[in-house]
């Protein structure tokens, strides 16, 4: 009897504690979006470079107005709000960049490595700058651009750029279509790109 006391008093105890103790907050009415590499390195895949062709891709410069984790909306050339209960869940050129390296190196079979990782095998440098990622509210469409600066080796000076521009329709104004929209153009940008940078 006396090793059941403590149990039926921590019992109490923790019906108590439970309406004071929260494992997480409550899921937000609207859910986070987030774009995803339509092709992507097979699970298992071993990728063991030849000198020189690896790939680092750097998070793209962005304009103010993606310094965030909402979606913009352009209308009438000048005007610019955003789309209303949409938010990444995380901001765009992070998203934008680990799309491009996993649709580099599924297509072109060249790893792709972080800055950091870059320390050991610099090979070849994509930045640039991320124009849009949003939405034209006169065409109905949503919109990535891309200017791409690649750099092969360690000499700076040896560089190409250019600009990478897609567009898809979209219905409505809605997270969910405005998430898929830009998925499908973001997915269509790398893969122009991953072909220009090459095997």
């Amino acid at each position: 009897m006396k090793k059941l006391a403590p149990l039926l008093l921590a019992a109490p105890l923790a019906a108590m504690l439970s309406g004071c103790i929260s494992f997480g907050g409550k899921p937000p009415k609207v859910p986070f979006m987030t774009i995803r590499a339509a092709e992507q390195v097979k699970p298992g895949d071993v990728q063991t470079p030849a000198s020189g062709s690896t790939v680092t891709v750097l998070f793209p410069v962005v304009p103010h107005e993606l310094a965030t984790t909402r979606v913009p909306v352009h209308q009438g050339g000048n005007a610019v709000a955003y789309v209303k209960d949409a938010q990444w869940v995380e901001a765009p050129p992070r998203l934008f960049a680990r799309l491009l390296g996993d649709t580099i190196s599924a297509r072109t079979g060249r790893p792709v490595l972080s800055y950091r990782q870059s320390q050991v095998d610099p090979g070849a440098t994509l930045s640039g700058e991320l124009r849009s990622f949003g939405v034209d509210a006169d065409t109905n469409e949503a919109v990535v651009i891309y200017d791409a600066l690649l750099v092969q080796g360690d000499d700076a000076t040896k560089f190409q750029k250019r600009r990478f521009e897609a567009r898809a329709p979209l219905a409505e104004v809605k997270p969910e279509l405005v998430a898929e929209a830009l998925n499908k153009a973001a997915n269509q940008v790398a893969v122009e790109v991953s072909d220009w940078v090459g095997k």
